[in-house]
């Protein structure tokens, strides 16, 4: 039976990881012009009613709303990076989860404030994330030679 063989199983399970990456960017997109076309209408009703108050509230939801367009503008990258690259890059993962946390700690309402748990919660994924992310760069850094090693010589011979 050539549908239980090896190589063939991995075709096929391939191509469906291939096909639902791109069925779920595409539908992604949608949502992402559609969220977007909300914002625009959102903010230009408020720009026009000179009631609406931008140092508080107003402000707010206006930066939660951009905020979530960016965190689905995030995830439609890493789907589009695994289906360039076949790889999930932690780098962008651990990106958009902090910008969903930094999105959770800007637009908090002011009763949760009261609750330490939640703050220290918050902090804790911060501080967790932030420390994932700079240990991933740091392994992508190359060292730089140290002054103990040789240097190397020229590439192109001196001419003169």
């Amino acid at each position: 039976m050539r549908l239980f063989d090896d190589r063939s199983f991995l075709q096929a399970i391939t191509g469906f990881e291939r096909a639902l990456a791109k069925v779920l960017s595409v539908v992604l997109t949608a949502v992402l012009v559609v969220a977007t076309l909300q914002l625009l209408l959102f903010l230009g009703s408020d720009l026009l009613d000179l009631n609406v108050n931008w140092t508080g509230e107003g402000l707010i939801r206006l930066l939660d709303q951009v905020l979530v367009i960016l965190i689905a503008l995030e995830v439609l990258q890493n789907l589009t990076a695994y289906m360039r690259e076949h790889v999930v890059q932690i780098e962008l993962v651990l990106v958009t989860a902090l910008t969903a946390v930094a999105r959770k700690v800007i637009v908090m309402p002011p009763g949760v404030q009261k609750n330490p748990a939640d703050l220290i919660g918050l902090g804790f994924a911060v501080l967790s994330l932030a420390g994932a992310y700079w240990l991933v760069r740091q392994s992508h850094i190359k060292r730089l030679p140290t002054r103990r090693e040789r240097a190397t010589g020229f590439q192109d011979p001196d001419l003169s």
